[in-house]
């Protein structure tokens, strides 16, 4: 009898290790892993309601844009036509021409740690964004509208889902255009090939009469060409250009806090105007130009 009791104890004993042992293997909730529990946290990743940045304000400034390169796309991320919320997307044929003007947005800390739609690890201090149509990866140069502050990421996940939104910036690259704090911007997204060059091969364009509302540009847009740090150096470089463009070519200067002199063309009133600029430019092999809206 002493015997059974022993054994009975010692089976209990086994069970309740056995127990403790279970409950220490639970995923805490949230914590991003390769199981089941996971992948159903990662499915309510796109629910954008108390998403928020860093817990204090932390300066990103020096944390440098994406660097457009090479890469090898593959079906991670690229699945086409794919259907979120009962929306159907198509994703781009050709990237190369495109360019759009639109609302950003921004997510953080809800999201950091978790996979993008590639299965990469979303990280909110590098710059990246999310993208509904452009392929995975690619690169584009997102410019504030109100005040020309411009960042290069790369986009490698999918969204913003919302109504008027074209694009989701990670946390440092919505600091780094001013828009991490009203969390919204008005901004103008246009493709970065490999090399850093912004001025790419363009499909024939329809010419649209110039009345219609969409075609005009903001007041002051310029295309900015260069930059010197010597007056002198800025008016001969002008001058030059001005014997082989129809856009005059301007300075801009400033001399705080150091003094710089840009080359600019413009300012141009529609869209037509800043393409037949661009096709002039690309002529001489000026392919590094940037669009400005001056104040």
């Amino acid at each position: 009898m002493k015997d059974l009791n022993g054994y009975i104890k010692i089976l209990l004993i086994l069970m309740i290790v056995s127990i403790a042992a279970c409950e220490t293997k639970k995923v805490k909730p949230g914590a991003p892993s390769g199981d089941s529990s996971s992948d159903q946290i990662q499915k309510g990743r796109y629910k954008q309601d108390r998403d928020g940045g860093p817990d204090v304000d932390v300066d990103l400034s020096h944390i440098p844009d994406a660097i457009p390169r090479k890469e090898n796309r593959t079906l991670a991320g690229n699945k086409n036509p794919y259907t979120i919320m009962g929306t159907t997307y198509h994703l781009i044929k050709d990237e190369a021409s495109y360019k759009e003007r639109g609302y950003a947005s921004w997510y953080g800390k809800k999201f950091n740690g978790f996979k993008t739609s590639n299965g990469e690890i979303y990280d909110m201090y590098a710059m990246t964004a999310a993208h509904k149509t452009l392929p995975i990866p690619s690169y584009v140069r997102v410019t504030n509208v109100e005040n020309g502050r411009t960042v290069v990421v790369r986009v490698n996940d999918r969204g913003p889902f919302h109504a008027g939104r074209v694009i989701d910036l990670s946390y440092a690259a919505a600091q780094r255009i001013g828009i991490h704090k009203a969390g919204t911007g008005l901004v103008d997204v246009e493709i970065v090939m490999p090399n850093d060059q912004p001025a790419i091969p363009r499909r024939a364009e329809v010419k649209q009469p110039q009345n219609i509302t969409e075609s005009v540009l903001p007041a002051n847009t310029f295309l900015q060409i260069a930059a010197f740090s010597s007056l002198d150096s800025a008016k001969k470089y002008a001058a030059s250009l001005a014997t082989q463009l129809t856009f005059f070519p301007v300075i801009h200067s400033d001399l705080a806090p150091k003094e710089i002199h840009r080359v600019r063309v413009g300012p141009f009133k529609t869209t037509q105007e800043l393409q037949n600029a661009r096709d002039q430019l690309a002529k001489l092999n000026l392919l590094d130009v940037h669009l400005v809206y001056v104040k």
